[in-house]
């Protein structure tokens, strides 16, 4: 089983979080955030990774260190439980439907981390919650699982909605790239014989 875990603490935030990729998309996840722990429940659930992740910030200022260091924390348990990331698929995209909108997301599982995010809310609050987090929550995930990662959201009207296909095709996306390739299960996939970054 590819597992892992991960606890982060810092003056800001306490995060611990333990991932299977191998898994059947359970979760268990109490950050504080209401909008943030639904995201965090539909990657796991749409990606098949198992997901627990609880966080205590200070939400008394915001919800920014809260949700950046939850993008740290769960990145790393996924660089940690791929190790030399032998067998995975790597590569995975997905064109997301949910509603008016259509959101894509292409991934490279590579170690050497990017984000190319093209994404514009219509609006600054979900509820409570700043739309501007998630791009930082995608920043933070990407840099510390070692992904590439390009989203851009073609299509949209409803932030809630924007926000939500944006974690969906992530996760399908990821589904894909994390898998074992029965065909090269023994083998890095890379022409470099390493996805070290």
């Amino acid at each position: 089983m590819r597992t892992a875990s991960i606890t982060r603490k810092t003056t800001e935030t306490e995060v611990a979080c333990t991932v299977n990729l191998d898994g059947s998309g359970s979760y268990e996840i109490k950050t504080g955030v209401g909008f943030f722990d639904h995201m965090m429940e539909q990657l796991a659930r749409h990606s098949l990774v198992d997901i627990t992740l609880t966080a205590k910030g200070d939400l008394h200022i915001d919800d920014h260190h809260t949700v950046e260091d939850s993008g740290i924390a769960l990145g790393q348990a996924i660089a940690k439980a791929l190790g030399d990331r032998k067998g995975i698929r790597r590569y995975a995209s997905c064109d997301l439907a949910m509603d008016e909108t259509l959101t894509r997301v292409a991934i490279d599982v590579s170690g050497r981390p990017f984000l190319v995010f093209r994404c514009e809310y219509p609006r600054h609050k979900i509820g409570s919650f700043d739309t501007e987090l998630v791009r930082e929550w995608f920043q933070a995930f990407a840099m510390n699982a070692g992904i590439t990662l390009h989203l851009e959201n073609t299509a949209g009207g409803n932030a809630h909605h924007i926000a939500e296909s944006s974690f969906k095709a992530l996760a399908r996306s990821l589904r894909d790239a994390l898998e074992i390739d029965p065909r090269q299960k023994d083998r890095i996939p890379s022409t470099k014989g390493s996805l070290a970054g």
